[in-house]
């Protein structure tokens, strides 16, 4: 089905008209079962809904301003504080995500890792396509977690993701296990992970909705918004030998970096951008208006690096 609704999401949030309404349930605690999803008040003797602090679409949210983003894109702008969608295409429909898969990888290593471990890389590092961004790292070669985030999440290094993964999970298919976990417990359930970079495969997919879903997650990690807001980034670690080795690279988000620039009442905080030949070009940003109230905007499969920059300062516009 072209676009899969969010009805376990959905479901979860309203579970049932007919008993609790949408929202907030006022049901004694007793109706609450071992297997709902739901945060409970034992003082005020209470239940939430799980989507009750989230954004919440069915359809597709035409917008205010006039905003339009080409046919073949998916693309959303989602209020954290009022909980409103501001425009939403497509949005539950399931498409490949690029290294926007780097923000689920990111929250996983910072949720289960350490930050201060020194990851030591095994050969599996360097079975990355030729074409496919990293940072050149081989065999034995050392740096911290810390460092390996900052170059997951600002060059969008792909052998930096293989590391991280075998370091916090044992090994690349343990990790996206815990991947998938997560995206099942903040409700994205659209979302499917093979591999902790995003690089092209059929069974490896997600929505925009679900990728809201995981930045909301990951923003509320001070590290994670400290290294997404980044415009540049060196470091030193070590190979094999114990020879220091330099890492140096610019941020791959153009708004950050000041090549693009938001509406006027708009402050970009940071994102992620991705890009494949499966996923077309990708970008997720956290953005704050002039009373600094967060907000979350992603497109899906824009058709070329510039279209996707263009269509993100036009969503913006749904910002007031």
């Amino acid at each position: 089905m072209k676009r899969r609704k969010t009805l376990i999401l959905l479901t979860i949030y309203c579970v049932s008209s007919v008993l609790t309404g949408c929202g907030r349930s006022t049901l004694p605690l007793e109706y609450v079962s071992a297997n709902s999803i739901v945060s409970t008040d034992r003082m005020n003797n209470f239940a939430d809904g799980f989507a009750y602090d989230l954004a919440v679409t069915d359809s597709d949210v035409e917008g205010t301003s006039g905003a339009e983003v080409e046919e073949s894109s998916a693309a959303g702008i989602f209020d954290i504080n009022g909980k409103r969608v501001l425009y939403a295409k497509d949005v539950h429909e399931r498409l490949a995500p690029a290294s926007l898969t780097k923000i689920m990888t990111a929250l996983v290593a910072i949720k289960y890792g350490n930050t201060e471990d020194v990851i030591t890389c095994s050969e599996n590092v360097t079975n990355i396509s030729s074409d496919a961004t990293r940072i050149g790292l081989k065999a034995g070669d050392q740096l911290t977690m810390n460092q390996a985030l900052h170059a997951l999440l600002i060059n969008s290094a792909n052998d930096v993701a293989i590391a991280i993964a075998e370091h916090v999970g044992g090994d690349v298919e343990s990790f996206v296990e815990l991947m998938n976990k997560e995206a099942i417990a903040i409700g994205a359930t659209n979302s499917h992970f093979v591999n902790p970079h995003g690089l092209s495969d059929n069974d490896h997919y997600t929505t925009a909705y679900d990728l809201y879903l995981m930045m909301n997650e990951a923003v509320k990690y001070e590290l994670f918004n400290e290294i997404i807001h980044m415009t540049d980034y060196e470091t030193v670690y070590n190979d094999a030998q114990g020879n220091e080795k330099t890492m140096s690279f610019k941020n791959t988000n153009l708004f950050l970096r000041g090549d693009y620039s938001a509406p006027s009442n708009v402050t970009v905080i940071g994102g992620k951008t991705g890009t494949t030949s499966a996923a077309g070009n990708c970008l997720i940003l956290i953005v704050k208006d002039t009373s600094g109230n967060p907000y979350i905007a992603v497109i899906l499969r824009a058709s070329t690096r510039a279209v996707v920059n263009e269509e993100m300062a036009d969503i913006l516009r749904e910002i007031r």
